[in-house]
């Protein structure tokens, strides 16, 4: 572990108050859709209809809003490629991969232990 939550926050006085960066970044991240948009991702380059069918229960509208901000936060690059019909693809930045080898294991804890922790042993 890196450390405590204390000590992260220490080392600059205003890390995680409102209005700081930290959160604003750990709100897309760690938003529902973010995680799994995220999680899809991880494995490779998606496609939009790719990403739509693995990310479950996402509405379009959604899938657009959360990939265009993890495009802005500089997490997911987005390319268009000359094609008809339009043919987009999405895939994690260097900053997005090392977010996800942070992240996976956490994805991992979840669903190790989320039925356990639902009472649905």
């Amino acid at each position: 572990m890196t450390g405590s939550f204390a000590q992260i926050k220490g080392s600059s006085p205003m890390l995680f108050d409102p209005g700081c960066s930290t959160r604003v970044v750990l709100d897309h991240v760690m938003s529902k859709w973010g995680v799994l948009v995220l999680s899809c991702l991880s494995d490779g380059t998606r496609r939009w209809g790719e990403l739509r069918r693995e990310v479950g229960g996402i509405s379009e509208k959604m899938l657009a809003s959360t990939l265009r901000t993890l495009a802005e936060d500089g997490i997911v690059h987005r390319e268009s490629l000359p094609a008809v019909p339009p043919h987009v693809e999405y895939s994690l930045t260097p900053l997005g991969r090392d977010l996800m080898e942070r992240m996976l294991p956490l994805v991992a804890w979840v669903a190790e232990h989320s039925d356990g922790m639902l009472g649905r042993d």
